[in-house]
């Protein structure tokens, strides 16, 4: 079984698109490990505040085979590709670590290079994995976390309560 850390993200109807999202997961690959939500600006464009989080999972699936079912996910979502890169979302799964994998290969990279270029990214997986190794620069995701600048600001929000 490996293990499986990915980042969630949405700032379009994000309490129903997080959500469902991660029933969608729950039905897939059962137990899930869920950080705290954050939510943040919008990262390289003008838009509205996103939600974001980092879920781990144990999966018997190779790599190869994930990226796959969450463009699944992202498209049960409405999900619009060919877009800007930096735009609006209604839901963005991204595979950030599988174990301590290190893969650039047939268009997939892991690590994901997002985990030590954005806070959205890094403090969750901080707060959830503290003492996760990061598999190329071999510090913990909690020395990582403390190191960054800037720290965005980002708050913890109840996706829960309605």
């Amino acid at each position: 079984m490996a293990t499986v850390y990915i980042s969630i993200g949405s700032n379009v109807d994000r309490k129903k698109n997080i959500r469902s999202c991660l029933e969608s997961l729950r039905e897939i690959f059962g137990e899930l490990k869920i950080s705290t939500v954050y939510e943040n600006k919008a990262v390289g464009f003008d838009g509205d505040d996103f939600y974001n989080l980092v879920v781990i999972f144990q999966t018997q699936r190779d790599v190869r085979e994930l990226t796959p079912v969450f463009r699944e996910i992202e498209s049960g979502h409405d999900r619009v590709r060919g877009g800007e890169r930096f735009s609006s979302r209604t839901l963005d799964v991204d595979l950030l670590l599988y174990d301590d994998l290190i893969l650039k290969a047939d268009g997939l990279t892991v690590p994901r290079d997002e985990i030590i270029k954005y806070a959205f990214v890094l403090r969750p997986l901080a707060e959830i994995s503290p003492d996760l190794i990061h598999p190329e620069s071999g510090e913990t995701m909690a020395g990582l976390w403390q190191a960054f600048e800037p720290k965005e600001d980002m708050r913890a929000v109840d996706i829960q309560a309605d």
